[in-house]
């Protein structure tokens, strides 16, 4: 058995040392904060294998206006940081159009439908299961013209094996008494579920490979260096050979993946929340409001709202325009709300083409790339892993990885 490398400890990361530990390989786990010190922290903590939309769509193409000037509107682009994304934004709307959208989907929906599996020996396990809420989510319309305008969508997730059911007004409000009566459609996607606490879930997934081997370097990676035998990995001032490496790291995965002959057009979404604490009992499931881009999700420690996407890079200070539109727009939709506490930034790692990276990379057939998940990083996780795991063990894989290939960007 090899001694692998993990760099990075989110929900991606750690399903993939799950994986690789399952098969008897030593493992290491490379991640500056540990078990979630990133985006899987602070995401709406939904299993969403109803999530073969990618944000990358025809209907972006209309709503650009609406993006850019409407105060609503949960996206957000810097102009400061416009120079150094031009070139992803044009490959973003070239991959926009309706044919390259559904092939965008199609490869989407192959990964989620295999995403429960990639978990299901993790949930067989009491403490690891107790996170777990078994509540569908429901996804909701404010008016009868932004329903039409999904119907489009909602069609394609039906032929790709998608099952929901829509719900009229009285429906919602049958279902989530709480919320404000300004709803007039929902869709309930069946077999979803949520996570109580995500952080808390990854904590406790890392705690149990600690005990069974697992070792954790709480530093960040700063070099990749492929060789014919062993993959030597530099952190700090260390270096170590390893067999073979998994890059896991999220957003921060584009200077590591150059270094193994590589040239991802990576980019970073960023993504917020806030916490309402105590409202729990307000509602029964994750609600998100389509036009406003956001999810509600109840957690141990009380709702969090998140969502809104702004194309800022990777710098730390919040946008308060984001906060304040999470803030307005949630106590709209759940007046009950408390006042909200402990707003929240992450960086999702984003591609112009809206699926993963996962293969080897360019250089070397020891190192494989796990990486830009953007919103389903915690759904795809598992599945993810075990795919690593196949590339890992020189198997074929249970799915054709083309549509993820690194080299697709050339």
């Amino acid at each position: 058995m090899a001694h692998i490398a993990v760099i990075g400890a989110g929900f991606v990361g750690l399903s993939t040392a799950w994986h690789l530990m399952r098969e008897g390989h030593t493992v290491t786990v490379l991640d500056p904060a540990g078990a979630a010190g990133g985006a899987s922290f602070g995401n709406a903590g939904t299993f969403a294998t109803y999530a073969c939309i990618p944000v990358n769509k025809p209907s972006v193409f209309r709503d650009i206006p609406h993006f850019l000037l409407d105060p609503r509107s949960p996206f957000r682009l810097r102009l400061g940081y416009w120079p150094q994304l031009a070139p992803w934004l044009a490959r973003f709307l070239w991959h926009s159009t309706a044919a390259r959208s559904v092939h965008t989907s199609q490869a989407l929906a192959q990964l989620l439908a295999r995403a429960q599996a990639g978990y299901d020996d993790m949930l067989n396990r009491a403490d690891l299961a107790q996170y777990v809420r078994p509540r569908e989510c429901l996804y909701l319309y404010s008016s009868t013209k932004a329903f039409a305008q999904s119907q489009a969508e909602l069609d394609l997730r039906h032929s790709l094996g998608v099952a929901f059911d829509v719900l009229d007004r009285d429906a919602v409000q049958a279902l989530e008494p709480q919320l404000s009566p300004l709803f007039e459609r929902g869709v309930l996607f069946r077999g979803s579920w949520h996570l109580s606490d995500p952080g808390g879930f990854l904590k406790t997934l890392q705690a149990v490979l600690q005990a069974q081997g697992l070792q954790v370097v709480q530093s960040a990676v700063t070099g990749l260096r492929p060789g014919p035998d062993k993959v030597v990995v530099a952190w700090g001032q260390e270096t170590q050979a390893f067999d073979q490496v998994a890059l896991c790291a999220g957003a921060y995965s584009r200077p590591l993946a150059a270094q193994c002959g590589d040239a991802i057009p990576l980019d970073t979404e960023r993504g917020y929340h806030l916490l309402y604490p105590g409202s729990s009992t307000l509602i029964s499931r994750p609600v998100g409001w389509a036009e406003r881009g956001f999810y509600m999700t109840p957690m141990e420690r009380g709702i969090r709202v998140a969502g809104s996407v702004e194309l800022a890079g990777l710098k730390s200070d919040k946008h308060p325009g984001l906060l304040h539109l999470l803030e307005h727009s949630s106590k709209r939709a759940l007046p009950g709300l408390p006042a909200a506490t402990e707003p929240w930034l992450g960086f999702r790692p984003t591609l112009p083409d809206g699926l993963p990276v996962i293969g080897r990379s360019s250089a070397s057939a020891r190192v494989v790339y796990a990486f830009g998940h953007q919103h389903i990083g915690l759904t795809l996780g598992g599945v993810t892993g075990s795919l690593v795991a196949d590339l890992v063990a020189g198997r074929q894989p249970a799915l054709d990885l083309a549509a993820f290939a690194p080299t697709r960007f050339r």
